[in-house]
């Protein structure tokens, strides 16, 4: 059972289409964190605010999410954030600084700065960078050893659509450009998120949900 979980944080739809169609069969949306504990796949995923992973903590769901991730070791049960879902594997966010995330990665997401710096012709220009990040960006620096991204050339086109970003570490699968580098995938073992959007990137997507599939 792939238990994709719902915390009222964007569509679902969408995500579950995409699973079905590359063959998974028992996909089940779910608030429950018994669920989550025996399912043999779990995918978290979200668009909107940080905020919104509140109700993972208060429907006990970051505490089995936790034991799911661990049990077993080495290993684990796999698990997808994706978006949102991505940013909550991380300490916290700086949209909601009250509400703590996993903590399985270091760091804090923080919003892309209103400024980026650019050298043209020599010059250094200072130029307004604009939020949302939406549309199609490319993945760079891409882990060759990452299993969630077999197969996916450094340069494939992914689509976006967030305002805060995460940081870059060792468990940074792929890097985005844009206001400088961002996490664009990261990946630890048996957890794993990306921050686009794969249910919306055609075949590069579709390839990350299948690498997750045959995990």
């Amino acid at each position: 059972m792939i238990a994709v979980i719902d915390y009222k944080a964007g569509n679902l739809t969408s995500v579950v289409k995409s699973l079905r169609f590359l063959g998974a069969e028992n996909v089940v949306v779910t608030q429950s964190p018994e669920d989550v504990l025996r399912a043999e796949k779990i995918v978290l995923p979200g668009v909107g605010h940080f905020q919104s992973t509140q109700l993972l903590e208060e429907l006990g769901l970051t505490q089995a999410v936790r034991e799911a991730v661990a049990k077993g070791t080495p290993g684990g049960t796999p698990f997808l954030g994706i978006c949102v879902g991505l940013q909550w594997l991380y300490e916290g966010s700086t949209e909601a600084p009250g509400i703590a995330g996993l903590g399985h990665f270091a760091g804090q997401c923080e919003r892309f700065p209103a400024k980026e710096i650019k050298h043209i012709d020599g010059k250094e220009i200072v130029a307004e960078l604009k939020s949302p990040h939406v549309g199609w960006n490319s993945l760079e620096n891409v882990n060759a050893d990452s299993r969630l991204l077999r197969g996916v050339e450094a340069g494939s086109f992914v689509y976006f659509t967030h305002s805060w970003r995460a940081p870059m570490s060792e468990d940074t699968a792929a890097a985005t450009m844009y206001g400088g580098a961002f996490t664009a995938a990261v990946e630890r073992g048996n957890v794993m998120g990306v921050q686009f959007h794969p249910e919306k990137s055609a075949e590069i997507g579709l390839r990350v949900l299948r690498n997750f599939l045959e995990w």
